[in-house]
């Protein structure tokens, strides 16, 4: 069972936002420079943003010490729902392999991963940053199940919030998958298997095809 980690389990969008502020705030960095932020990291955060950023606008703080301090704020700032926690724990003790594969910087995912508790929870995480490669790209799911100790050959489910990322990798990696709604679904992507609001319903879905 792989996960996808941002807006799965995870609320990304809040912690980005109070990650943005706060960074701004102790810089004491002028509005079209949080504005900047907001705007260029909107989908992903790496390194070589705050490279950007410190040209851009003349900053004087290294752009290593900066992408630290974000990385901190950001997992000083994502949750993930005690619900989602304790379906994680369900499907452990219903011998579920659970795995992440998520796309993003290995350094600022891990975080996020230890900072909830997600990561004690998981048999293996495969994160973009890890092989420079993305989602859907077929191989970081590959990762993912190896991490796991297991093999795409086996078969298995993906869960996540991204059409093209997420189900339409899952498919490429012949997963059954569970669509997380929200996202506009491309009009020639292939359906998922289930489609839900929460990702608990689709642990619940999960949990279902363990006792049947």
């Amino acid at each position: 069972m792989l996960f996808d980690l941002d807006g799965t389990l995870v609320d990304r969008n809040a912690a980005f936002s109070d990650a943005v502020a706060s960074l701004c705030r102790r810089h004491e960095f002028r509005p079209e420079i949080e504005k900047w932020l907001l705007v260029e990291l909107a989908d992903r955060a790496n390194p070589v943003d705050f490279t950007r950023l410190r040209r851009t606008f003349g900053l004087t703080e290294p752009a290593a010490q900066l992408w630290q301090e974000y990385i901190d704020l950001m997992a000083g700032s994502v949750t993930c729902q005690q619900p989602v926690l304790e379906g994680l724990v369900r499907l452990r003790d219903a011998a579920w392999t659970i795995g992440i594969a998520t796309n993003g910087g290995a350094d600022i995912q891990r975080a996020k991963l230890a900072a909830t508790g997600i990561a004690d929870l998981v048999d293996g995480v495969a994160v973009s940053g890890d092989l420079e490669v993305r989602k859907p790209d077929m191989r970081l799911f590959e990762l993912a199940a190896s991490r796991c100790g297991a093999s795409l050959a086996d078969g298995g489910w993906v869960v996540g919030d991204n059409p093209a990322g997420d189900i339409g990798g899952g498919h490429q990696a012949g997963l059954r998958t569970i669509w997380l709604r929200g996202r506009p679904w491309p009009d020639d992507l292939r359906a998922a298997h289930h489609v839900v609001d929460d990702v608990t319903d689709a642990i619940a879905i999960l949990l279902n095809e363990t006792s049947e």
